[in-house]
């Protein structure tokens, strides 16, 4: 029998509603280590909300968050610890504008982790050798362009070396030529088993690099299936309907 793999990261009963709109209504599903989950579903249907309720970014209305089985919530009195461990790239980059590139990986290496500079220094040299950005240390931001920025951002999300890496659709800000070298970055952090859950519109991308897809229409989970099983066999009418105009 395969051996069960650890859960990281459990999301029980999630809901969480702006105003009187509920946007996300009871999402339930584990993060093992070394899964690499895809959520796909059409604009609106809740895919960003939940990777940022994952995170803390927004407060789930109500719901459970545990990581390694306890309470997030509980287990860390300061959320930015937990984000170290669960680490976030997101589809504007969010870098700091007015340091540069090696600074925006060293930053939260010292200021969270307590990292001396020189140790800082060397790790966000490694993770941006491995996003192939270690040519660009002093540039800014404003130097760059989109695929740069973010291959920036995943390699100062990496030099906090996180045990999961939540990804808001990394793609979606970025110019068609531009998306292919983020998504090249995102598959080798795949083959290199790193666990990362990824909101994503590439249909493509989530067939070939995920063992899991997650699919979400109007704030529920419709289908969470392996990728040949979803994209080949859909379960759900809803499923179904989504593929069919990615397959068109």
């Amino acid at each position: 029998m395969a051996e069960e793999k650890e859960v990281l990261v459990s999301v029980h009963d999630l809901k969480k509603q702006f105003g009187e709109r509920e946007i996300l209504k009871g999402i339930s599903f584990d993060i093992h280590r070394g899964d690499v989950v895809c959520i796909i579903g059409p604009s609106g249907s809740g895919k960003s909300t939940l990777i940022r309720c994952v995170n803390y970014l927004e407060t789930p209305t109500s719901g459970e968050i545990s990581y390694r089985g306890k309470s997030v919530k509980d287990a860390f009195k300061k959320l930015t610890m937990f984000r170290t461990k669960v680490g976030m790239v997101f589809q504007s980059f969010n870098l700091f504008n007015n340091m540069t590139v090696l600074e925006n990986c060293m930053v939260g290496q010292i200021q969270v982790l307590k990292k001396s500079k020189e140790e800082a220094k060397e790790n966000a040299m490694k993770y941006l050798k491995h996003v192939g950005m270690d040519g660009y240390v002093n540039a800014k931001p404003n130097q760059l362009s989109g695929g740069q920025k973010q291959r920036v951002a995943i390699a100062r999300a990496l030099a906090l070396e996180p045990e999961v890496l939540l990804m808001d659709e990394p793609t979606s800000a970025l110019d068609p030529e531009m998306v292919g070298e983020v998504l090249h970055v995102i598959r080798e952090l795949a083959e290199a088993g790193l666990t990362m859950v990824i909101v994503t519109h590439e249909m493509a991308f989530a067939r070939d690099v995920s063992n899991r897809v997650i699919f979400i229409d109007q704030g529920v989970i419709a289908e969470d299936a392996a990728p040949e099983e979803l994209f080949k066999h859909p379960k759900n009418q809803r499923t179904k309907d989504f593929l069919r105009r990615f397959q068109e």
